[in-house]
């Protein structure tokens, strides 16, 4: 026996799935430009550099514990980088597979919950660590994610 579904019940499958694709490109895109702000700003401008000067100093001048072969400088704008690729990664790979592979994307438990996972992370630790304009950001992203779970049914 086969399911074939009423043009009413296609429509609306339809039209739920197109708004769950440009809610969740909508949430990829933001973390997409949070990511690139921040990538920015870790290589251009001072943004991201301590306001005392002699702290900025002490930086370039003292290794972690981990290793010397790096210094505290170092490892800050490479922890800033290697964050910005992360969630340069989360937006394209996300928006892309809500654009082009909405069916596959929605019809994923997997991989509708490892993003919403991601987001919770983000908000956490925009809300313990972080400063308003990024936690604001990851805020509206995570609540359209959510909204586009809630379009498909998820």
């Amino acid at each position: 026996m086969s399911f074939t579904p009423t043009f009413e019940e296609f429509a609306l499958s339809s039209i739920a799935l197109t708004l769950a694709q440009c809610l969740l490109t909508a949430s990829a895109l933001i973390i997409f430009a949070l990511g690139a702000l921040h990538l920015l700003f870790t290589f251009a401008g001072s943004s991201l550099q301590p306001r005392d000067e002699a702290l900025m100093a002490r930086m370039h001048e003292i290794a972690p514990k981990i290793s010397r072969e790096t210094s505290m400088w170092k490892a800050w704008v490479g922890f800033n980088a290697s964050h910005s690729f992360g969630a340069l990664l989360f937006g394209s790979v996300y928006a892309y597979l809500a654009l082009v592979h909405g069916r596959l994307l929605f019809a994923s438990p997997y991989l509708l919950s490892v993003g919403l996972v991601l987001l919770c992370g983000y908000v956490f630790l925009g809300k313990r660590y972080w400063f308003s304009v990024p936690y604001r950001g990851i805020l509206l992203a995570t609540a359209l994610y959510v909204a586009a779970l809630i379009a498909t049914g998820f």
